[in-house]
């Protein structure tokens, strides 16, 4: 079996390393954003909370939904990290890697409207997330291309049966 052709222990552990702190980030920056936005609904009074405007519902709701992309992109990159962890640290083979360790497709990031309505911090973290994640992309890419060119154990069966009778 072939090893990990990008990825050294060494680099994984700085791209995990970045990925707890972007998480971390996320965790705090929107978890921030939610609570000034709370804070704020519930220091006012009913009719204020009833005259809610639509930029205000948009943000909110925004806010919301690159939240919950945010972090669940950045826990698909934490399961791809810990996947070649274990990886190299012998807890899972290659072929298991190249089953189950498949990084899935980006999620699409909210319209540029309403990613300009989160706050500046906020889109901060959004986009380093993505990037973060981008970066992990072509790594999983690079690393599932160097088992392209061998087939599948069961076509090289099949060519071999295939073989044996076009010879009899």
């Amino acid at each position: 079996m072939q090893s990990a052709p990008t990825v050294s222990p060494a680099i994984l552990d700085a791209l995990y390393e970045e990925a707890l702190c972007l998480t971390e980030a996320a965790r705090a920056e929107f978890g921030a954003a939610r609570g000034t936005h709370f804070t704020r609904r519930a220091t006012s009074n009913l009719r204020d909370m009833a005259t809610t405007t639509d930029e205000q519902a948009t943000a909110s709701v925004a806010l919301s939904c690159e939240a919950l992309r945010t972090t669940t992109r950045l826990m698909h990159a934490m399961a791809w990290l810990l996947n070649f962890r274990a990886y190299f640290s012998g807890e899972l083979n290659a072929f298991q890697l190249r089953r189950f360790g498949r990084l899935p497709p980006a999620q699409e990031v909210c319209s540029a409207e309403e990613l300009a309505a989160l706050p500046l911090p906020a889109r901060a973290v959004v986009e380093a997330s993505c990037t973060f994640y981008e970066r992990l992309a072509r790594l999983d890419v690079a690393f599932h291309r160097g088992f392209e060119a061998e087939p599948p154990a069961l076509e090289h069966l099949h060519s071999r049966i295939g073989r044996a009778f076009a010879a009899c």
